[in-house]
């Protein structure tokens, strides 16, 4: 790689990297960013499929439940830039067995009045958390180290209690304690099983709060085209203002890289030792050793040549739906993963993009992407499993698919450096991993080297595709070596 001088380099081109890039840019600086694949997007890809002349898969994810959320990406606004977001009025659902479902509408409404006797108990649950869900969501996305401006207030401060009584409920032996029937346990454990740890748990109620209140509010998007159509956008955005991107440049060492005042790296922890370690200060070094990464997913890609024949037909209009059976089914699966045994029923997710965006069908055939939860690193094809599991609850089909290809756990840091052993959160999602997220330190972000941050996903606020990482990284860069004001991200 060639020395030559920039404001700032990020290394790694996920949505993170690049929403970090893109506020650089914006602020007047020159930016660089770096991609060690062939093609930009870190879990924000889609390729055309080698199983199907035309057709596209997403490579890492596909449904977005933060995407209309993100404070960073609502002012990045990318409707105004031409990307449509389509979330489905059925944000996902549940089967249970052969014969019922749960469904989760945006409507809240709706939702209740078919989960029948768990229906009174379900809208008491999130009454409260969609009528203060922008307030919730800026302190769920937000850099652990400042409260909004809205908890200075009585009112706010109630919202945040009974949001965190609601937690606490999820996350101990009395999660069952409100609901009279199994749809309701399953329609919410299926968000809180995203976390890839035991239940019930913190993290995992957290996640199942957090995701399903916005399931009843923005919704669950899809990118029309894929999720590859985020990642165009900021790179458009990005170089409008003058900023690059370099595929095929994987970063081994800081010797390699280009003078700049600040760095920011897309990365795991184990990727920024790799890079910086030598530089850093021993304890911190120390503590970025001892990063736990969590259990794993592994991915499977169908082609196929019908819609998935759902037992119950309301499922067919989810693009979204978790594959678990029961909360106790659900509950039984992720402890095994845990303990570090391959279920035989493995938690697993399934999304047809197709639902929400009709174009992803060529020829006839349309993409199914899915994904089950195995242990770190194993190594298996899960394909009979999660084909299992889908046939459990949708009879019929394997006559549908034309073709299927895994993706083993131990595989998927090939497709992208940051999910270590196939760890798509890139960190254990636990309570502690959550508050001392990457390290124990007052700036998660700061690596004990000046002018270089860490802003990926193992950094606050938690996993997903959000771009909030980035943006309170480089918005402490632009502070501290720079002294330049946050740049808005409008159009």
């Amino acid at each position: 790689m060639v020395r030559t001088s920039t404001d700032a380099v990020v290394i790694g081109s996920g949505p993170n990297g690049l929403t970090a890039a893109v506020t650089l840019a914006r602020a007047g600086l020159d930016v660089l960013v770096l991609e060690a694949q062939p093609v930009a997007g870190g879990g924000a890809r889609t390729l055309e499929s080698d199983q199907a002349d035309g057709l596209h898969h997403d490579i890492c994810s596909a449904v977005h439940p933060l995407a209309l959320a993100s404070p960073a990406f609502r002012q990045f606004d990318f409707a105004a830039r031409g990307v449509e977001l389509i979330a489905p009025e059925t944000s996902y659902a549940q089967p249970i067995d052969a014969h019922q479902a749960a469904i989760a509408y945006r409507s809240l409404e709706r939702t209740a009045a078919e989960l029948g006797a768990d229906g009174p108990a379900w809208r008491n649950f999130f009454d409260p958390l969609v009528e203060n869900v922008d307030l919730l969501t800026e302190v769920a996305l937000g850099d652990r180290r400042h409260l909004p401006g809205g908890l200075l207030n009585p009112q706010g401060i109630g919202a945040l209690v009974r949001a965190g009584l609601r937690v606490i409920e999820q996350a101990t032996p009395a999660w069952n304690m409100r609901f009279r029937t199994d749809l309701g346990p399953a329609l919410l454990t299926g968000v809180a099983a995203h976390a890839i740890s035991p239940l019930p748990s913190p993290a995992a109620s957290g996640t199942s709060v957090m995701l399903a209140t916005h399931a009843h509010t923005v919704g669950w998007p899809i990118p029309v085209g894929g999720s590859g159509a985020l990642t165009a956008s900021l790179i458009s955005d990005l170089e409008a203002h003058g900023g690059r991107v370099v595929t095929g440049a994987e970063v081994r060492s800081w010797k390699e890289l280009p003078r700049a005042r600040a760095y920011l790296a897309d990365t795991s922890p184990a990727g920024l030792l790799r890079i910086w370690g030598d530089r850093m200060r021993p304890a911190v070094r120390r503590a970025l050793e001892r990063f736990r990464y969590g259990d794993a997913a592994a991915k499977v890609d169908y082609v196929l040549s019908e819609p998935v024949p759902w037992a119950d037909p309301r499922v067919g209009a989810a693009a979204t739906v978790h594959l678990g059976g029961t909360r106790a089914e659900m509950a039984f699966a992720e402890a095994e993963v845990a303990a570090g045994r391959m279920p035989q029923r493995p938690m697993a997710l399934f999304s047809d993009p197709s639902i929400a965006d009709a174009g992803r069908i060529v020829g006839g055939l349309r993409p199914g992407w899915a994904y089950a939860h195995v242990p770190a690193w194993y190594p298996g094809d899960v394909t009979e499993a999660v084909t299992a599991q889908i046939e459990r609850f949708a009879p019929g089909f394997r006559d549908v698919v034309v073709s299927a290809r895994c993706t083993p756990a131990s595989q998927m840091s090939e497709h992208n450096a940051n999910y270590v052993g196939g760890d798509i959160a890139a960190g254990a999602l636990s309570t502690w991993g959550l508050l001392a997220r990457p390290r124990l330190a007052w700036d998660p972000y700061a690596t004990s080297i000046p002018g270089v941050y860490l802003c990926s996903q193992s950094t606050p606020p938690a996993p997903g595709v959000h771009g909030m990482s980035g943006w309170h990284a480089a918005r402490r860069a632009l502070a501290q070596r720079f002294s330049l004001p946050v740049p808005s991200l409008a159009p």
